[in-house]
């Protein structure tokens, strides 16, 4: 049905039709491409904060050693994940006050006590005409079999700048260069424990969660809250719903008291703040699913693509881009390499900008969903300036190309990164 209403046109957002859609943005200044290949830049998503709330609407300090602002979001500095001698600052996941932050608008506060949890639809017993609604509350969430998870929460846009920076394609949105993403230990109860006791239906198609955050508008028009489908498959697989992170109640950052965690997928689909969760007996659209989050340019159907779901391979240093090394000596470069639809199996690097490639030694058992750390030695003896570069394979082949397919939105960037360095 979803891939039959797709071939059509069918597939529509609710609330504003796509029409109307382009002569908002387009007014606003922010429709810079044909129609045909709607793109929305994510500082469009931007709203103002609350009163006496700071300029970025995030209410954590960004210590600039930390982080790169980057308007309504905080993207994680590499090389803060090592201190001046070489030595890992953090594990496997990135703590709590270091981790990135991907806001469409602002960080909402609400209070545990009162919050609730609302599931309701036709893909439940006892639906409309009853229209039945269950909610949980954040004790009864704890109530139920929790389950740990790590994984990774990464912006779909992570690696954008360097459509521009590498290949020469102007792209719009927040110029992301590795650090928009980061890894964490997750525990809270699987969404398909809740959704069997809600009553869900063989019946059953998408499941719509939606955030508490603020209403995303456009001059003057609201789009509602930031809300996305999962496939009721996804969703009974391996989504949680999340109220700790690394072993502490979440923070309002990081979508406090309950936040979903997609294992594989990008980012929008881990909604933070969840308030409420439709479950249908027919497919589900969204602004997020229908105009944004999709795939527009040369190589994808006149009408885009249908919506991004799993990331990509990457791979970053953990090394400031433009770092000064000494000639003479052995140095041990760091790094990670994920993927959203394997585990890693190989990481290779090359230090004379991709003539040469040697292998790296992986320091963790790789997984689908996060990421594996990995170190190589090297010794340059001449000074000058270098390139060093990684490329990653996960286990189903999928290795990153020298140059990544272009979209107009500047999603999914997975080629080979150049990391400049300097020997002296």
């Amino acid at each position: 049905m979803r891939r039959r209403q797709w071939l059509a046109g069918e597939a529509r957002a609710d609330g504003v039709d796509r029409r109307t859609l382009l002569r908002l943005l387009a007014a606003a200044g922010l429709l810079t491409t044909p129609a045909a290949g709607l793109f929305v830049p994510d500082r469009a998503f931007a709203r103002a904060p609350a009163a006496g709330s700071p300029a970025s609407g995030i209410v954590k300090p960004l210590p600039a050693e930390w982080f790169v602002p980057q308007g309504t979001n905080a993207e994680m500095r590499w090389d803060a994940l090592r201190d001046a001698d070489g030595r890992a600052v953090t594990g496997r996941h990135i703590p709590v006050e270091r981790f990135f932050v991907r806001n469409h608008t602002s960080t909402p506060l609400i209070d545990p006590d009162g919050w609730r949890l609302r599931v309701f639809g036709s893909g439940l017993r006892d639906a409309p005409p009853a229209a039945r609604a269950v909610e949980f509350g954040l004790d009864d969430l704890r109530a139920l079999p929790a389950t740990r998870i790590d994984a990774l929460i990464e912006c779909a846009g992570n690696g954008r700048s360097f459509f521009t920076s590498q290949q020469g394609l102007v792209v719009p949105g927040t110029p992301w260069t590795l650090g928009g993403i980061g890894s964490a230990r997750w525990r809270g109860v699987r969404l398909a424990e809740v959704l069997r006791r809600a009553g869900l239906t063989p019946g059953a198609v998408d499941v719509l969660p939606a955030g508490l955050d603020p209403e995303y508008v456009v001059d003057g028009v609201g789009f509602g809250h930031v809300r996305r489908p999962l496939p009721v498959a996804k969703a009974l697989d391996d989504v949680l719903l999340a109220y700790e992170m690394n072993g502490e109640p979440l923070t309002p950052d990081h979508g406090a008291p309950v936040r979903l965690v997609v294992p594989g997928w990008i980012g929008i689909a881990s909604v933070k703040w969840v308030g409420t969760v439709e479950v249908a007996d027919r497919p589900l659209y969204s602004p997020w699913n229908t105009d944004f989050y999709r795939l527009f340019g040369p190589d994808y159907p006149p009408g885009g693509s249908a919506p991004v779901t799993t990331q990509v391979v990457k791979c970053a240093f953990e090394l400031a881009r433009g770092a000064v090394l000494r000639a003479g000596r052995s140095h041990r470069l760091h790094g990670r390499s994920w993927s959203g639809a394997a585990p890693v199996r190989r990481v290779e690097v090359s230090t004379d900008g991709g003539l040469r490639w040697l292998p790296a030694g992986l320091h963790d058992e790789p997984r689908a969903g996060n990421w594996t750390r990995w170190s190589i030695d090297w010794r340059p003896e001449r000074p000058g300036a270098y390139e060093l570069r990684a490329r990653a394979t996960d286990r189903r082949g999928n290795t990153q190309p020298e140059a990544a397919v272009f979209n107009r939105e500047g999603y999914l960037f997975d080629a080979v990164v150049a990391h400049p360095v300097t020997v002296a």
